[in-house]
């Protein structure tokens, strides 16, 4: 491959850059020319500024470029894999406006996590929760909140301008006062990692580059409340080596009511994928569900934290997902040692029945089933 020929040709393109709404993933075939091509990419930064909008990622071995290279000479091409960058968005929408919320919701009650604590909180498993950040001024937070990362501009914190992070973030470990709100796992640790901006949109290249973060620091759990419709080659072999990492990646289903499909992320076999239950143990109406599915949660009217200081009741199976999360940190907590396999077994074998006339089977013929914090704990603990 002629690097320097590949990296010109990308510096005139940097310098033409008017819109990043058109994007690139180059995935290198060789690690080694992925290293080379890196090193000589890091001395142009130096000469050339705009070069810096060129991200690059070392668990999937790829350059993130700020536009399209449908026009990439083929001299150039061998030895990479170029794909389009897609938008991802968050799987929740608004139940109600504020509400004043008790100080255990019902969907932390529901699975039972309250009759875990005495047992485990979470203390010190992390969880990197790849979304619109966190509002790390909100009282049920500030016990919760690491720094995290700011993807979309790397020089601030993770801060939420929109709500979405910060109510996944309480359900998953909220540590409030009396007029606050206790999540799943109140003493987990919080990563907010922000790929989302002020609409709940992202690239895929930004979850990407999320999940290479999370498993550079180390974290147990990725909890990823957002879907996209189509595959993405790329996003399926960062997953897979967050998986190899031994990091669990827990991913919400989608809202359409599909019975046979469920969005991507959440598709792949490497992920636990979450549909959504209402109070009744029932499938909600809007949860994307069928074989597709590993386990259901609590997702409708979801009381939590919001921006502000304040809370708001949500629908969706990204409220679910954080229902997982949390328990899967009450149980990492007592056995750090549990691979991310042998923890969506754990799930499957304590969850109960969901009970309803729409039933469909889940991955690998299991009836579908939700999740219940307690009955983990007791199966999986020492």
């Amino acid at each position: 491959m002629d690097y320097a020929r590949f990296l010109n040709f990308i510096q005139e393109k940097t310098g033409a850059v008017a819109s990043k709404k058109q994007r690139t993933i180059i995935r290198f075939a060789r690690p080694a020319a992925y290293q080379e091509c890196l090193r000589q990419l890091n001395r142009m930064k130096r000469s050339f500024p705009q070069m810096r909008l060129i991200r690059s990622s070392s668990l999937l071995q790829a350059f993130i470029c700020p536009f399209s290279l449908a026009d990439l000479p083929q001299s150039c091409r061998k030895g990479l894999i170029l794909e389009q960058d897609a938008q991802v968005s968050v799987h929740a929408v608004p139940a109600s406006g504020m509400v004043t919320t008790p100080e255990i919701p019902w969907g932390v009650r529901h699975i039972q996590a309250p009759d875990v604590w005495s047992s485990s909180t979470g203390y010190q498993v992390r969880i990197a929760v790849i979304d619109t950040g966190a509002d790390f001024s909100h009282p049920d937070l500030r016990h919760s909140l690491a720094r995290g990362v700011n993807l979309l501009n790397p020089n601030m914190l993770p801060h939420d301008d929109n709500g979405h992070g910060t109510h996944i973030t309480g359900t998953i470990a909220g540590a409030g006062s009396m007029q606050g709100i206790l999540g799943v796992a109140p003493r987990a640790t919080i990563y907010p990692v922000k790929a989302f901006d002020h609409n709940g949109a992202a690239y895929v290249s930004d979850i990407i580059l999320g999940i290479d973060w999370c498993v550079r620091n180390q974290v147990d759990i990725i909890n990823m409340s957002f879907g996209m419709k189509s595959k993405n080659k790329s996003l399926f072999n960062v997953v897979n080596k967050a998986l190899q990492a031994g990091v669990v990646v827990v991913a919400s289903a989608g809202n359409d009511n599909k019975s046979r499909s469920v969005d991507y992320p959440a598709r792949y076999p490497q992920t636990i994928s979450v549909g959504a239950t209402d109070r009744s143990r029932k499938i909600a109406r809007f949860s994307n569900s069928g074989p597709h599915v590993d386990i259901y949660a609590p997702g409708e009217k979801i009381y939590s934290s919001w921006i502000g200081g304040r809370h708001k009741e949500m629908n969706g199976t990204s409220m679910a997902t954080s229902h997982v999360s949390g328990s899967i940190a009450l149980l990492l907590a007592l056995r750090p040692d549990l691979t991310p396999t042998e923890i969506k077994q754990l799930l499957r074998k304590s969850a109960r029945p969901v009970l309803s006339a729409r039933k469909r089977s889940a991955r690998g013929g299991i009836s579908p089933s939700e999740v219940n914090a307690l009955r983990l704990i007791k199966r999986g603990a020492p």
